[in-house]
């Protein structure tokens, strides 16, 4: 059974520790306030769920999920995460983040800053195009023919296919948007962006991004 750290305990990161553990992985999540402050939300999820620090989810889990706000990506631990699989689900909002320069002048994407924070790491862009509230809600089997899409992103081959795997285990295709370079076509304010679409109109969506 994989284990999953999971950095950041807000509405994604809740959202999917439930997803997780219902389809039979064990979860090891940590917030900023420290593992007491998750108390009430593993004894919900159950014997297969435990709170840690940051630290201690990144070293535990066989792969790691980062969803965070953006603004405290520097502070995802960098060693116990390298030559590790890592999720991204992080967007850009300066209203909350403060503003970054790089972002600002298009000359990066919010999951390429996480990659060249963590390099000896594996980036993925995962779940940050949908509402947290969906992710549990929205999944259809395989072959519906109104399945929803989600996209990903990512340098690495095996980074986007467990990413694939685990969209289809929550119900949803997937379209590989590419290289982390590329990943800024489903980010905010873009087509693609938390809006319900097939494959088909995922697809369409970032062709019409622009930057």
């Amino acid at each position: 059974m994989t284990r999953i750290g999971i950095i950041g305990a807000g509405h994604i990161g809740s959202a999917l520790a439930r997803g997780l553990v219902d389809r039979g992985y064990d979860v090891v999540i940590s917030n900023s306030r420290g593992p007491a402050s998750l108390t009430p939300l593993v004894s919900e999820l159950g014997p297969n769920a435990e709170a840690a620090t940051a630290a201690e989810a990144a070293a535990a889990g066989d792969v790691v999920i980062v969803t965070v706000p953006l603004k405290a990506y520097q502070d995802v631990p960098v060693e116990p995460l390298a030559g590790k699989i890592v999720l991204d689900t992080n967007n850009y909002y300066w209203e909350r983040d403060g503003r970054i320069p790089q972002l600002d002048q298009k000359q990066a994407t919010t999951s390429g800053l996480l990659q060249e924070h963590l390099p000896l790491s594996k980036v993925a862009k995962a779940f940050n195009h949908i509402l947290a509230s969906e992710i549990l809600t929205d999944g259809r089997p395989a072959g519906d023919a109104d399945r929803r899409a989600l996209a990903t992103s990512g340098d690495s081959d095996e980074a986007v296919a467990l990413v694939t795997a685990l969209y289809d285990e929550f119900g949803f295709d997937t379209v590989n948007v590419g290289p982390l370079k590329d990943s800024w076509r489903v980010e905010r304010d873009q087509p693609a962006y938390v809006v319900r679409q097939t494959r088909e109109e995922l697809t369409e969506n970032l062709r019409r991004a622009t930057r």
